[in-house]
C-alpha cells in the first residue's frame, strides 16, 4: 500500500510490526573492482561511448591495478546480472551498456554532480515499510536503495530525506512485490526537531572528517593537475580515483539543506574542489579514452 499524507514525528515500528530501535548496519559494500569498473563506465558515457571490446575493457581495468583475470571472469557476471548486452564481432566481444546501466549510471552522476542546493520548505520524505521476516533479500535492497538515494534511518523501518524523492521510491516499491511501503511527507515541531532528525540519520561527523581529509588530499594534487602535466593513461588513472574516492563520500551525503547542515559543513568546499580537478584531469583523459575506444590512433 502506497499513501501519500502528513505526520508528526511519532514512535515507528521496525517493519516486522515491533517497535524497537536497533541501528542499521549496512551491507558489506561490494568489491573494489566491480566498484571501479562502474566507475570507468560512467566515464565512457560522459564522453558519448555506449560499448567497449572486451579487450579494452580489460586493459582499463589493468591500468587501475584490476588483473586481466579478475576483470575477464568478473564481466561475465555483470553481464549475467543485466549490467550488458554482449555481441561478436569477429573474435572479438563488444560489451554493451543496458537500460539498467544508463539509468543506474545517470543516477550515480546525478548525486556526485548535483547541482545546488534548493532552499528548503521544511517537509520530509518519510518513507515506513513492511517486509516479510522471510524475505532478507528484499529488506537488504530496500535499504540499500534507500541510502543510495539519500535517506537515513529514523528507525530500522523508518527512513527520511529532506528532500522530495517519494515517486522515485513508489518506482522502486512498484519492483518490489513483497515490500509494503507508506509514503508520506512529515514536519517536526521546528528546527531544533529538524537538526535533532538529521543528527540522528546521518554520522555528518564522521562525514565531515572525511571530506576535510579529501579535501587536504586534493589540495596536495591540483598544482601538478593545474599545471596540465598528467596526460594519457596518468590523467585517467587520476581522474578515475578521483572520482571514485569521491563518490564514496557522496553516496554517503544526504545533501541536507543548509538549514540542517552542522556548522563547519565542508560538503559544498569538498565538491568545488573535486569538480575543478575533475575539469582539468578531462584534458588528458579523454583523449586516452579515445584511443582505448580506437576512435583516433594511438600515436
Amino acid at each position: 500500500m502506497n499513501e501519500l499524507g502528513r505526520l508528526s514525528l511519532a514512535s515507528l515500528h521496525d517493519g516486522t510490526g515491533c517497535s524497537r530501535s536497533v541501528p542499521y548496519t549496512a551491507p558489506v559494500v561490494q568489491p573494489k573492482a566491480r566498484s571501479l569498473i562502474f566507475t570507468v563506465l560512467g566515464d565512457l558515457r560522459r564522453i558519448g561511448a555506449h560499448e567497449i571490446r572486451l579487450k579494452a575493457l580489460v586493459e582499463l581495468g589493468e591500468l587501475l591495478g584490476v588483473s586481466a583475470l579478475n576483470m575477464r571472469v568478473l564481466l561475465p557476471r555483470m553481464r549475467d546480472e543485466g549490467w550488458f548486452d554482449v555481441r561478436r564481432e569477429g573474435r572479438e566481444s563488444i560489451y554493451a551498456l543496458t537500460e539498467r546501466s544508463f539509468r543506474t549510471i545517470a543516477e550515480g552522476r546525478q548525486r556526485i554532480f548535483r547541482g545546488e542546493v534548493e532552499t528548503w520548505n521544511g517537509s520530509w520524505s518519510l518513507v515506513i515499510y513492511t517486509v516479510p521476516e522471510h524475505d532478507r533479500m528484499t529488506r537488504e535492497r530496500l535499504r540499500r536503495r534507500l541510502a543510495w538515494m539519500g535517506f537515513g534511518p529514523l528507525t530500522p523501518a523508518t527512513w527520511v530525506s529532506p528532500n522530495a524523492l517519494l515517486e522515485r521510491v513508489a518506482a522502486l516499491g512498484a519492483s518490489m512485490p513483497n515490500a509494503s511501503l507508506e509514503l508520506l511527507t512529515m514536519q517536526s515541531s521546528g528546527l531544533a526537531a529538524d537538526r535533532a532528525i538529521a543528527t540522528r540519520c546521518w554520522d555528518l561527523e564522521a562525514l565531515n572528517h572525511d571530506y576535510d581529509q579529501f579535501i587536504r588530499d586534493l589540495r596536495m594534487r591540483l598544482p601538478t593537475v593545474r599545471a596540465t602535466e598528467l596526460r594519457g593513461s596518468k590523467a585517467f588513472g587520476e581522474r578515475i580515483m578521483l572520482v571514485h574516492r569521491f563518490r564514496e563520500l557522496a553516496y554517503r551525503d544526504p545533501n541536507l539543506p543548509v538549514e540542517l547542515q552542522p556548522a563547519g559543513w565542508l560538503g559544498d568546499q569538498a565538491r568545488t574542489i573535486f569538480t575543478e580537478a575533475h575539469e582539468l584531469l578531462a584534458i588528458g583523459a579523454d583523449d586516452f579514452y579515445r584511443q582505448v575506444l580506437g576512435e583516433v590512433d594511438a600515436g
